[in-house]
């Protein structure tokens, strides 16, 4: 199954594409009403806008570090995932969605990165819990967000992981224990991203490795902007064989020109003398 990620509400009715996902709130902070005929994406941790204008919220290292798009390593601004207020603001936005479509996908759901946080209201929060294991927490802070938003999703709850499938990865940078929140995701989406697609060692590499690293479905979700039509289908090929279903993101004329290219091949054509 193929499906597109977009902005742009039109695209999302385009026959070729079986499933559209549409971005109700991105990294930057916009928001949008969500769509009937969509599943509804919402940039949990992620808001640049946010980041900016309440600085109180961003994740700090123990240096004193701050997760936003101006320090070495963040493209966007991030929101410390202990801030009760904003989480219940995000909670809200993900009950809007899935009024409108029962359908939800959260991205960018996790810590910032490896070290993170250590502002006071984690350091605060962490010594009044149950645990002893600062790591062990911050899973937990995350595996009940999670929890938390697949109370308000009626249908099908995704999640965006970060493209890295190595043993313990996700785990020690974001917080992701993926065993805990299998039992509240019904598919995890890994975006593997690439301008040119050239080549695609590299992404068989990295698909077979969540194939292994996952007990539940997932899908691929490949960047469809700048790549050449023929290596975007060689790229969805190699997805393919080890997801579940594959998406691509940010531009659906792309896609759906390599969805036709596709389709073609694979019908029996008549030869005419």
């Amino acid at each position: 199954m193929y499906g597109v990620v977009t902005r742009n509400a039109e695209e999302l009715d385009w026959a070729e594409f079986d499933t559209g996902f549409y971005e109700v709130k991105d990294v930057t902070g916009r928001h949008t009403d969500p769509v009937p005929n969509a599943v509804n994406m919402v940039s949990c941790f992620g808001d640049t806008a946010t980041a900016e204008t309440d600085p109180d919220l961003v994740p700090v290292d123990a240096d004193g570090n701050r997760a936003t798009r101006d320090s070495t390593f963040f493209d966007w601004g991030y929101i410390c995932p202990s801030a009760g207020h904003y989480k219940n603001g995000l909670l809200e936005v993900v009950k809007a969605c899935a009024d409108a479509n029962d359908d939800v996908r959260l991205d960018d759901v996790g810590f910032p990165r490896d070290g993170y946080c250590r502002c006071d209201r984690c350091e605060d929060t962490f010594a009044e819990s149950e645990f002893d294991d600062w790591q062990a927490w911050r899973a937990d802070v995350i595996t009940e967000f999670v929890e938390e938003a697949d109370k308000r999703i009626p249908g099908k709850l995704y999640l965006t992981l970060y493209p890295d499938p190595y043993p313990g990865h996700l785990y020690e940078r974001a917080g992701l224990d993926l065993d805990a929140l299998s039992e509240y995701v019904d598919e995890f989406v890994v975006p593997i991203y690439d301008t040119a697609y050239g080549t695609t060692y590299w992404l068989e590499t990295l698909c077979r490795g969540f194939r292994d690293a996952l007990d539940i479905p997932f899908s691929v979700e490949l960047y469809a902007v700048d790549p050449d039509v023929e290596n975007l289908i060689h790229a969805a090929e190699v997805a393919g064989e080890y997801a579940d279903d594959v998406y691509f993101g940010y531009h659906a004329s792309n896609a759906r020109a390599a969805l036709r290219r596709m389709d073609a091949e694979t019908r029996d054509g008549k030869e005419w003398k």
